[in-house]
C-alpha cells in the first residue's frame, strides 16, 4: 500500500513525528548529546523539521518532563510503567487536543489493523465502528460475522466493552479493546433506542468481499425480468478490481437486453478510499464531470472529475442507502443523485464530509488527520445531516426467529421494483 493515501472521511497532511524536545528550553534540558536520561530510559530528543511557529519553538517542555519523571518515581505499580505505552499516550493526547474525532494518531499495531480492514481481512467481531456525537457507533455489521449473527444493528451505540465505559474513546482504542483472536470473547454493552442490552461475542475470522453480484426479479412481478443487484461492501484495495469484473459481466447484459437494469446497494457500506469512489462513480457519469469538490482553509482545494469512459451511461439505475451509507458512499450517491443518474431509496445516511489523509510515521505507526471538507458537485456539503433518500423505506424487521432475505427486503423489493415498471 502507498504510503500516503486519501481517505474519504472514514478518508486520512502532514504532521512529523512527535516532538519530545523542540525549541531552547529542550536543548538546554537535555545536554550536549541531545538526549535525556531517566531513571529508566534514555530519551532522543529530535525533529524531522523546524517548526515555523515561534510559540511551538519557545514552548518550556520542563512540565512534561517533571511529570515524567514523578510518574516514574512514585507510582506504585511500577510493572505497569510501559515506556512504549506512555510515549504513544503523550503523542495521543497531542493529537486529540484538536477535539476532531476523526484526527488521531495510531500505534504500530493500530495502524496494521486498519490497513487489514481495507484489504479485506481481520480478526473480530466484525463490525465497523463509527463516532457520532463523540460516542462509539455501529456503522455497519459485516456480512455473515459474528455481530450480524448476534443481531447487531447499524445505529447501535457501543457503550461498554467488558464492562468499561468507552466515554472519550477514540476509534482505534475503540477497534483495539474489540479486536482478538479468533475463538476468544468479548462482552459489549449496547445501547438501542434509549435501551441497553449486553451480547458476547465470539470473534472470528472476517472475510470482506468488496463488491457482490448477483441478478435478481421482484418478488411482486416474477415475470418483469432479471435486474443485476451488485452490493458494495467497502470501498477498500480490491473494490476497483471486483468492480471491473463485475460491471463488465453487466454491461454485456445490458448491451444484449438480458436485463431491465441494475440496483446498487449501499446500505451498511462505511466508506474508505476516496479514490475508489470517485473510479465507481466514473462508471455512471460521463468523463470530465465534477464528482466531489474539496475544500480546505489550509492547502489548496482540489476538484475530483469522473475519470474514465464508464461503462454504464445509460443503464437504468437505482441506489439503496441507510444510515450505514457513510463517506464515500454518500460521495457516490450524492454524485448520481445531483446528476440525475439514479434514484435513491431507503434511510437518510450517515452524514459525514470531512476528508481524512492518512500518514505512515516512524516504526510503523500512523496518523489520519481532517485535511478538507468534501463538498457534493451542486455544493451540498452533508456533514452531520446525510443524504435523504428520493423514495423513503424503513427497512422492515423480520418476525422473530427469521433472518432478513433478499425476498423479504422490503427495501431491496422496492428498488427491483422501480426498475421493473
Amino acid at each position: 500500500m502507498k504510503s500516503k493515501r486519501i481517505i474519504d472521511i472514514l478518508l486520512f497532511l502532514s504532521l512529523g513525528i512527535f516532538i519530545f524536545g523542540t525549541g531552547y528550553k529542550i536543548g538546554e534540558y537535555n545536554g550536549q548529546n541531545g538526549s535525556r536520561q531517566t531513571s529508566n530510559v534514555s530519551i532522543t530528543n529530535f525533529s524531522n523539521s523546524q517548526s515555523k511557529n515561534q510559540q511551538v519553538k519557545n514552548l518550556d517542555f520542563s512540565l512534561f518532563w517533571d511529570t515524567w519523571d514523578q510518574l516514574d518515581q512514585k507510582y506504585v505499580d511500577k510493572k505497569k510503567l510501559d515506556v512504549k505505552k506512555m510515549y504513544y499516550g503523550a503523542i495521543k493526547g497531542m493529537v486529540a487536543s484538536v477535539e476532531d474525532p476523526y484526527t488521531f494518531f495510531l500505534t504500530p499495531d493500530e495502524n496494521k489493523q486498519t490497513k487489514d480492514d481495507l484489504g479485506g481481512k481481520f480478526e473480530g467481531i466484525g463490525a465497523q465502528l463509527g463516532l457520532k456525537e463523540n460516542k462509539i457507533v455501529v456503522v455497519a455489521p459485516l456480512k455473515n460475522s459474528p455481530a450480524e449473527k448476534a443481531g447487531v444493528k447499524a445505529g447501535d451505540y457501543v457503550n461498554k466493552v467488558e464492562g468499561t465505559s468507552t466515554k472519550g474513546w477514540t476509534l482505534p482504542q475503540a477497534v483495539s479493546k474489540i479486536r482478538g483472536d479468533k475463538g476468544s470473547k468479548v462482552t459489549l454493552t449496547f445501547e438501542r433506542n434509549g435501551k441497553e442490552f449486553d451480547l458476547t461475542l465470539m470473534r472470528d475470522t472476517i472475510v470482506v468481499s468488496p463488491v457482490e453480484l448477483s441478478y435478481e426479479t421482484p418478488v411482486s412481478c416474477p415475470t418483469c425480468g432479471k435486474i443485476a443487484y451488485l452490493k458494495m461492501n467497502q470501498f477498500g484495495d480490491n473494490t476497483n478490481r471486483d468492480w471491473e469484473k463485475y460491471t463488465a459481466d453487466i454491461a454485456e447484459k445490458w448491451q444484449n437486453k438480458e436485463i431491465k437494469g441494475m440496483v446498487l446497494d449501499l446500505r451498511d457500506n462505511p466508506g474508505g478510499y476516496l479514490e475508489s469512489a470517485v473510479y465507481t462513480a466514473s462508471e455512471f457519469i460521463p468523463t470530465g464531470k465534477v464528482v466531489v469538490k474539496q475544500e480546505s482553509t489550509t492547502t489548496s482545494s482540489h476538484t475530483y472529475e469522473s475519470i474514465r469512459e464508464g461503462k454504464l451511461l445509460d443503464i437504468p439505475l437505482v441506489v439503496l442507502i441507510n444510515k450505514g451509507s457513510a463517506s464515500a458512499s454518500e460521495i457516490l450517491s450524492g454524485a448520481l443523485r445531483d446528476y440525475g443518474r439514479a434514484k435513491l431509496i431507503g434511510e437518510k445516511s450517515f452524514g459525514k464530509g470531512s476528508v481524512q489523509e492518512a500518514l505512515d510515521l516512524k516504526d510503523g505507526a500512523g496518523l489520519h488527520v481532517t485535511v478538507a471538507k468534501w463538498i457534493l458537485p451542486k455544493g451540498d456539503w452533508i456533514n452531520g445531516k446525510g443524504i435523504e433518500p428520493e423514495i423513503k423505506v424503513t427497512l422492515q424487521e423480520p418476525k422473530e426467529g427469521n433472518t432478513l432475505t433478499k425476498e423479504t427486503d422490503n427495501q431491496l423489493q422496492t428498488a427491483l421494483e422501480q426498475i421493473g415498471k
